[in-house]
């Protein structure tokens, strides 16, 4: 593993995460909470497509799909410990909108993966 690369795996994912979670506490204030992920996808699939098109240089489709793994598990790992362990969300942190978040932040770095490398 390069340099580059964990530069775009970790960097990149954990700054990916951390967008979601400031607005998810930003909108906590003005949307139903049930609602949060809702609004706060189409701005994450905008800036995640943004930094595989325009962040992330390389070509070969195996990195895309260590850069998959690697941000879901940041994914996944960043969301139990600082959301559902911090906040303890009374009626659970885990439904459609996030397991769906999950999918897209896996399924995106391969589909952009797949179109740079053909």
């Amino acid at each position: 593993m390069t340099k580059q690369f964990l530069k775009d795996a970790i960097v990149w994912g954990f700054i990916l995460w951390l967008l979601g979670y400031v607005l998810g506490i930003f909108l906590f204030m003005l949307v139903p909470h049930l609602l949060i992920g809702w609004f706060i996808m189409p701005l994450g699939i905008v800036f995640t497509l943004w930094v595989l098109l325009k962040k992330i240089k390389s070509t070969a489709f195996q990195q895309y799909v260590l850069l998959a793994v690697v941000w879901t598990l940041i994914a996944i790992f960043c969301d139990y410990f600082f959301l559902v362990k911090v906040f303890k969300p009374a009626d659970g942190y885990y439904k459609l909108d996030v397991y769906l978040y999950y999918i897209l932040t896996f399924v995106l770095p391969l589909i952009i993966g797949w179109r740079k490398k053909s």
